[in-house]
């Protein structure tokens, strides 16, 4: 669990963790990233059996996870964010499920916000030329329920049953430890956003197919130690571009950079689809005008 800057919600967190997942033989490293909300004195005070790494820096996501991995002797990493809630058994079920699929090497489950309505964002299929063209002129949001239009999210699916998908995100990802280790980890360039996208890609060039189980499921508030709006579309953006650069034939990566910059001037510059891009629990049409002028930024990639 890497932390920074969510006390209240790293705590609770933790309680649920150790609270719901009974039958499991689990060690709880929390790799704090320098946060100064008190969240290291927190924790060490009301959970002296974790062991807490007290990074002086905010190292990022993929550094921290890489460092303490490290540390790891058992056959299974399970990373999990600090902004969740496990509940009952969703440990245990997410355990049987990777070892009764070895061959997924990375598993994970279904999340939902508080109000318990389902967050599909726990995973993902990749980029293609057509997906980036259905979100740049909004038929990703138009048609949000295809699995057509809107393949990236997998739009058709409520992530109710057992599946293969291209990415599972890192908020809950349980993974091998020899394949953590034959992969090298992380690749540490991607400070935050893109690292599991990264990783999962690379996996399956080495044959296995990652999946998702309904029965392992969790709360996650989203989001809560992030950049604000524009910063944090322009860290996503960067990310996504240096995705496209690493694993795209090389012909191709024009048009896909080329398309998340329409994206982002259709989203920055249209009242009514920014209107629509921006509603619910999303970001509106100031944040992404913001990451369109800074778009020199996030074009480059990391």
């Amino acid at each position: 669990m890497v932390s920074y800057n969510t006390r209240e919600l790293t705590l609770i967190a933790l309680q649920t963790l150790f609270a719901n997942t009974n039958h499991v033989e689990f060690d709880v490293v929390v790799w704090d990233n320098a946060s100064h909300d008190g969240s290291a004195d927190a924790i060490a005070r009301e959970f002296p059996n974790v062991d807490l790494i007290r990074s002086e820096t905010n190292v990022g996501f993929a550094a921290a996870n890489n460092a303490v991995a490290t540390q790891v002797d058992s056959p299974f990493i399970l990373l999990l964010n600090p902004d969740t809630e496990t509940r009952p058994g969703a440990i245990a079920s997410l355990l049987s499920f990777a070892k009764a699929n070895p061959e997924a090497g990375i598993v994970g489950g279904r999340t939902v916000f508080p109000d318990g309505s389902l967050n599909i964002a726990s995973c993902w299929n990749r980029m293609t030329i057509w997906s980036l063209f259905c979100r740049a002129t909004g038929l990703s949001r138009v048609f949000a329920r295809s699995n057509l239009f809107n393949s990236e999210a997998i739009g058709a699916w409520k992530r109710d049953t057992p599946r293969d998908v291209d990415i599972v995100v890192g908020c809950l990802m349980m993974i091998r430890k020899d394949l953590w280790d034959s992969l090298g980890g992380f690749r540490e360039k991607y400070f935050m956003f893109g690292e599991e996208t990264d990783l999962c890609l690379r996996a399956a060039k080495l044959g296995y197919q990652p999946k998702i189980t309904p029965e392992a499921e969790i709360v996650h508030h989203v989001g809560a130690s992030y950049a604000p709006g524009g910063e944090r579309i322009v860290k996503v953006l960067k990310g996504r571009v240096t995705l496209i650069r690493d694993h795209w034939a090389r012909v191709a990566q024009p048009i896909g950079i080329g398309l998340l910059l329409i994206g982002a001037a259709v989203r920055g510059g249209l009242p009514a689809f920014v209107s629509k891009a921006g509603s619910g629990r999303g970001i509106g049409g100031n944040a992404w005008r913001e990451a369109y002028t800074r778009r020199d930024e996030w074009l480059s990639g990391y």
